[in-house]
C-alpha cells in the first residue's frame, strides 16, 4: 500500500511556508474527532502540535457533579479518539514526514537569505 496524493483523511488546510497546518479526519465523520496538526519551524526548532477540540457533553450528568468536580479537580475530563483506516495512517504519517522537511527547507533558505544580506550590506560599508 502506497500513500495516495491527494491523501485520503488529510485536508491542508494553511501554508505560510515556515508552517504548514492540516486537519486529520476521523473515520466515522464526527468533527469534533478530527485532530489538528501544526508542523512549525522557528530559529532553533521544529515543532509538531497535534490536538483536537473536545468538547464535554454537560448535560449527561447533573450540574452538581460538574459544579463539584471543577471544584476539587479544576477541570472536567474530556477524551477524544481519532480513528483512521490503514490508507489513512499511512497519508498521517507521509504528510507529517514531508512537511517537517518543508519547513525544515523553508528555515534554511532564510537563514541563508538572511547570512547572505549581513554579507552584502558589510560589504557596503567597507
Amino acid at each position: 500500500m502506497k500513500t495516495q496524493t491527494p491523501a485520503e483523511g488529510v485536508m491542508k488546510t494553511n501554508d505560510w511556508g515556515d508552517s504548514k497546518v492540516y486537519r486529520i479526519a476521523c473515520n466515522c465523520g464526527d468533527e469534533n474527532h478530527n485532530h489538528n496538526m501544526w508542523v512549525e519551524a522557528d530559529d532553533h526548532d521544529i515543532t509538531v502540535t497535534i490536538y483536537t477540540t473536545g468538547k464535554t457533553n454537560y448535560w449527561s450528568k447533573t450540574r452538581w457533579y460538574h459544579i463539584w468536580t471543577l471544584l476539587t479537580k479544576g477541570y472536567i475530563d474530556t477524551e477524544s479518539t481519532v480513528c483512521l483506516s490503514k490508507q489513512q495512517a499511512l497519508n498521517y504519517a507521509e504528510t507529517l514526514k514531508s512537511a517537517i522537511v518543508d519547513v525544515d527547507t523553508f528555515r534554511a533558505e532564510r537563514k541563508e537569505k538572511s547570512a547572505v544580506t549581513k554579507l552584502a550590506e558589510q560589504g557596503d560599508c567597507a
